[in-house]
């Protein structure tokens, strides 16, 4: 796809390269707003269904044959923007539920769980999907495909997965009030002794009592 092909006022909406980018762009937007917490009581399912969305391009680019960029060396996209405000804002809007425990890898045998927050997950998503936008705005869509390929199959695909299942899960545990278990501790930081605190307020919580704030609603008994 050539620079005038890209910015044309009316581009194939059936081009792949499209259609993935306008995903990516989308959840982006989406995820930035929600950050902004001027909605915090349909956050978890917000990012319930941005994330399912956003794995279905991740599907189709996983699914695709490799792509292979013009350029045998990746043309500098300068710095990257500071994600640490989106952070730290997501931390805040999920705090009694943001850390969750996710096995890395499940083919590897025996594999011990890890602590994870789903605010640095968002973060590292909306990191990869960043660079790979910066080298489409700039015509660059091979660069792109292959980028967001490539970092789906080592890293974001992996990471909303994870997130994807602790959103799922907390849904669950309210839809069908059922009390969250106490996480003993678990914690990203095992050096960091006042995080250890909002980990088992994370376990003490009951679904009933985060429901409203997250925009959650028990269902039919």
């Amino acid at each position: 796809m050539s620079d005038a092909t890209l910015h044309d006022a009316h581009p194939d909406p059936d081009d792949f390269a499209v259609q993935i980018s306008d995903q990516i762009e989308s959840f982006i937007v989406a995820v930035t707003e929600v950050a902004k917490g001027d909605e915090p009581d349909s956050a978890v399912p917000f990012l319930l269904l941005e994330l399912s969305q956003l794995l279905l391009a991740g599907g189709r680019l996983g699914a695709h044959e490799d792509f292979v960029p013009d350029e045998r060396y990746e043309p500098d996209v300068g710095p990257e923007p500071d994600v640490d405000e989106l952070r730290e804002r997501f931390a805040q809007l999920l705090e009694p539920v943001d850390i969750y425990s996710e096995v890395f890898d499940p083919y590897v045998p025996r594999s011990q769980p890890v602590a994870c927050r789903i605010s640095d997950d968002l973060a590292g998503i909306i990191t990869d999907l960043r660079h790979g936008m910066a080298h489409y705005r700039e015509g660059r869509i091979s660069e792109a495909l292959w980028w967001w390929q490539f970092s789906y199959l080592s890293n974001w695909g992996t990471t909303a997965s994870a997130a994807l299942r602790a959103l799922q899960s907390l849904v669950a545990h309210v839809r069908l009030d059922s009390p969250l278990d106490e996480l003993d501790g678990l914690d990203t930081d095992s050096n960091a002794s006042g995080d250890e605190e909002l980990a088992e307020e994370a376990g003490r919580v009951m679904a009933a009592e985060i429901a409203g704030p997250l925009g959650l609603h028990s269902g039919p008994r």
